[in-house]
């Protein structure tokens, strides 16, 4: 059970780290977006922002879980990696299907990793959240500031 926490815990760790890069580098394109005004808050250029943010994190989650299934595969759990993806994808979502169960000696691997799911699906909705809001502000100043404009007109 110790050493399953401590490998759950190190695997965990990882995933922050793999989530934290992805954060920091869709941080650092919006940042390079914002110096070059090229951050586009009409609906269109607004969409296609979101759209590459949400692929972006997909893929960061994608990885975590991947990551996860590589684990379960090497400590045996899984015939193929395939089944592991499967299986890491049902715990990362707290899905809980049940119909593949790991065994009992690594049983709190599945739990740490629907753990570690939910705390990036929470930095996942945060962020997403966060620049959301940022171009509803945008979208809200520059209406009125066009409305404005054409009001003196």
């Amino acid at each position: 059970m110790v050493q399953d926490l401590l490998v759950g815990v190190v695997t965990m760790t990882a995933c922050l780290t793999i989530q934290a890069l992805v954060v920091a580098l869709l941080m650092k394109a919006l940042f390079a977006l914002e110096i070059r005004q090229l951050l586009n808050v009409r609906l269109a250029g607004a969409s296609l922002l979101l759209l590459a943010i949400m692929l972006g994190l997909l893929i960061g989650n994608l990885l975590q879980i991947a990551l996860w299934a590589t684990l379960f595969h090497y400590h045996g759990e899984f015939e193929s990696f395939r089944v592991a993806f499967y299986h890491s994808v049902v715990n990362f979502t707290t899905l809980g299907y049940g119909d593949l169960v790991m065994s009992e000696g690594n049983r709190l691997l599945g739990a740490l990793e629907a753990l570690n799911g939910v705390l990036m699906i929470g930095i996942t909705t945060g962020f997403l959240f966060t620049v959301l809001s940022s171009l509803m502000q945008r979208a809200w100043k520059q209406r009125i500031a066009e409305h404005e404009t054409n009001a003196k007109k």
